[in-house]
This record gives C-alpha cells, sequence and structure tokens, in this order.
C-alpha cells in the first residue's frame, strides 16, 4: 500500500508513538485522578504533552494549553463560547465544514452575523476583501492557516494584524499545518490556535486541543469531573481544567507526546521541507498530462504537502478508486468536508482528487504516482 492521505490522518507514524500508547494503556490511572504512582505517571505525561504544545506554538504558558479529542471540538469550543447576539464573525471560503457548520449555527441559532471572504479561481485570497469585511462589532476572525483542499497556506500573521486593528480576536485552525509549518502565537499575533494530533503531530486519533493567549478567557463547554474542587457546584475557573471536564485521553496523549517528541528532535521547518519536496516532484510529474487540472498551489506562503487535481470531466471518485484497485494508492476524492472551497474552484460536481505527503513517503512511491496518473489519463483522455 502507498499512502496519500496524510492530510486526512497520517497513518505510518513514528514507532515511539504506538509504544508510547501501548506503555500508558498497561501502566496509567486516571489523569488528575489520585495521588498513586499510576495516576500520577499519567499527570505528567499529560503535563509533558501540554509543555510540548506550547513550546511548540510558542504558547506563554503550559497551562494555556487545554486537550480536547479533535479540532473539531476545540473550535466548537471557541466559536461557541466567543460569539452571541449582535456580534459579527469573519472567516473565509478557505475553511473547512469544522469552522464552517459551527459559524452556521450561531448565525442560524443565535443571530450571529457572519461574514466568508471569498476564494479566488486559483485558490487565493483577496487581503483587501478580508480587511473590508471587518465591522465594529467584529469579535472574531477564525481562519484556516492552510487549506485541507489544496495545501496553500495563508499569511495569517497579515490576517491577524488587520483583524486586531478592528479589535477583533484572531484564531487559526492548524489541522493542517501543525507539525510542517512553523507557528509562532506571539510573533504572528495569533490569540488561539486549535489543532489536532492525528495528522502532522503523527498522534492517535482522539486528540487534539487549543492555546490561548494570555487574557483570553472562555466559558467551559462542558462541565464535570476535574480531578479538584470536587465540592465546587461549577467547574474551576482555572487553566486548564476550566476546559477539560472529565478524564482525559492519557493513553492518546502520551502518543502525541511521543509525535511531539519526534517533531522536536527533527524539526518543524525539515518535516515541512520534506512534504513539500514529494509533493512538488509529483505535481511536476502530472502537471502537463493531458486533461489534468491541478488545483491551487499558487500562492507566495507556501503549501503544506498537497496535491489536488482533476482530469477532464472524470468524477474524482472514479479516479481515487483506480488508483487503489490498480496501484494500491491511497487518496481522498469528494469534497473533503471544504465546501465553499470546491465552489470557489468550480469542483462541486466532480470533486477532487488529494494526493497528500509525509516525509515518511519516498521518491520511489511518488513515482510510481506519477506512473499510474500517466496510465489513467492514457486510457480516459
Amino acid at each position: 500500500m502507498i499512502y496519500f492521505d496524510n492530510a486526512a490522518t497520517t497513518m505510518i507514524k513514528p514507532p515511539a508513538v504506538a509504544q508510547a500508547v501501548a506503555t500508558a494503556i498497561n501502566t496509567f490511572g486516571g489523569v488528575g485522578r489520585g495521588a498513586h504512582d499510576a495516576a500520577l505517571s499519567a499527570d505528567l505525561q499529560v503535563y509533558r504533552a501540554r509543555a510540548a504544545v506550547a513550546a511548540l506554538f510558542n504558547c506563554p504558558q503550559p497551562k494555556n494549553v487545554a486537550f480536547s479529542l479533535n479540532i473539531t471540538e476545540s473550535l466548537n469550543i471557541v466559536i461557541d463560547g466567543l460569539l452571541a447576539n449582535g456580534d459579527h464573525a469573519v472567516t473565509t471560503a478557505a475553511s473547512h465544514n469544522s469552522v464552517l457548520r459551527p459559524l452556521f449555527r450561531k448565525r442560524d441559532r443565535e443571530g450571529v452575523d457572519v461574514t466568508v471572504v471569498p476564494i479566488d479561481g486559483d485558490g487565493l485570497l483577496d487581503m483587501d476583501e478580508y480587511a473590508r469585511s471587518f465591522k465594529p462589532n467584529t469579535k472574531l476572525a477564525v481562519v484556516t492557516h492552510a487549506s485541507n483542499l489544496t495545501g496553500d497556506i495563508y499569511d495569517v500573521a497579515a490576517m491577524a494584524a488587520i483583524a486586531h486593528e478592528h479589535g477583533a480576536l484572531f484564531v487559526i485552525d492548524a489541522a493542517q499545518t501543525a507539525g510542517n509549518t512553523p507557528i509562532d502565537m506571539q510573533a504572528m499575533g495569533i490569540d488561539i490556535v486549535t489543532f489536532t494530533g492525528h495528522k502532522s503531530l503523527y498522534g492517535p486519533q482522539g486528540t487534539g486541543g487549543l492555546c490561548l493567549a494570555p487574557g483570553i478567557e472562555l466559558p467551559p463547554y462542558k462541565e464535570g469531573g476535574s480531578g479538584t474542587h470536587s465540592y465546587e457546584e461549577r467547574q474551576p475557573e482555572f487553566m486548564p481544567e476550566h476546559l477539560e471536564a472529565g478524564t482525559q485521553n492519557g493513553h492518546g496523549i502520551a502518543g502525541l507526546a511521543a509525535g511531539l517528541a519526534y517533531i522536536e528532535e527533527h524539526g518543524v521547518e525539515n518535516l515541512g521541507a520534506a512534504n513539500a519536496a514529494l509533493a512538488d516532484r509529483f505535481e511536476k510529474g502530472v502537471r502537463d498530462l493531458p486533461g489534468v487540472r491541478i488545483l491551487g498551489r499558487k500562492g507566495s506562503c507556501g503549501n503544506t504537502g498537497i496535491v489536488a487535481l482533476n482530469v477532464g470531466d472524470m468524477d474524482s471518485g472514479a479516479i481515487s478508486d483506480q488508483l487503489n484497485q490498480g496501484w494500491e494508492i491511497c487518496t481522498r476524492p469528494g469534497a473533503h468536508c471544504a465546501p465553499l472551497m470546491h465552489e470557489s474552484l468550480g469542483t462541486v460536481s466532480q470533486g477532487a482528487v488529494r494526493f497528500s505527503f509525509s516525509h515518511f513517503n519516498t521518491e520511489e512511491e511518488v513515482d510510481t504516482a506519477i506512473e499510474a496518473m500517466r496510465e489513467i489519463v492514457a486510457d480516459v483522455m
């Protein structure tokens, strides 16, 4: 099997990740639930993961890192907690449904005003249009750092500066960039980073979280056990327990910690460059094939290692199925939970075939995919 679906989840992970999960399953007690060795070892591992996340994103304090099930839960926590009737929010058409649906829920149920800044047919964002979208009541701008369809990275530092000029908080969806693109909350002016563990952080599924800049307060999205202050009627006011009701996924977070250690050892820039080099090699090999259209990849801020394409008017599912059946190449066809991006690119009816690379892939695998695409194109064009 050749796995090119890393933008959905990384399947090939550092061996230490599985080892950490297995060790945790056999040795961890409840996180924050006891003073015996099994509980304390779980506490220590979760703290180490928290500190590693803070270091990765230059979040000022580890306590400002709250873990969640995934980035979808993190974005719901942020959007639900910060927006109310009379507020205005800004996002872009590059956003994933994990941003769009919570925003539209707030719009439909609570009267929150939502502006979606368009993306053009090349996948580019008009920064002037983004700046014009802000209003006196804009509370929040929540944007994707990189499109999960095209892999194009957007200039979030410039977007944050514009948001702050208008008195709005700035939040990024870092699902595609965490672990392969440098993110510095303080230097880039990001108020909240939301992340997921199972993509380029190499962690297990069911891990994710958010990082808050100092002074940012969110109400609890859920309340329950915290392991401390059990006689209080409401969730503790201090972080991270304020946003972490219930027993944490200590086993998964142990795996995430191992993934974060791997990233620290190899370097975010190096890992991202390896992904991008494989994507560039693939794009170069297929871009001139008859009928092939490459989506996006024209921005000035780089790419996370994704090549999304179509062949003539073929359905993307048919192409992906041929790649799987004929060459055991795993890709992702369809809409990618990015409906407005497909509208922008004019690909709603056929979707797109997304090849997303990891540094664990090889040039030989990329060359096999190029040859597969040549044969598919030769058959249909």
